[in-house]
């Protein structure tokens, strides 16, 4: 534990933000999984499962979770899918 008060407040703070970076991660996988099974499962559901999911990637990426590139390599593999889905 360190001494000095401002290096406290940073291990508090560093802990709350790897606490919502790990839940908004947690999320964005699960969104990620549900559409890939509504495309494999060829769901009623898939086209709006995929535009969830694109808008969690794209919230991703605007907080500094995923690279903008990793970003838009996933919007493209989703929509890939949907587009072989049907």
């Amino acid at each position: 534990m360190p001494n000095i008060k401002s290096a406290k407040k940073r291990v508090k703070v560093n802990a709350t933000k790897a606490a919502a970076n790990k839940s908004r991660k947690s999320n964005l996988k699960t969104v990620l999984k549900k559409a890939d099974v509504a495309c494999t499962t060829n769901a009623d559901n898939k086209t709006e499962a995929i535009r969830i999911a694109i808008k969690k990637v794209d919230q991703a990426c605007a907080k500094g979770l995923m690279h903008k590139n990793k970003a838009a390599r996933k919007k493209a593999q989703l929509a890939k899918k949907l587009n072989a889905a049907g």
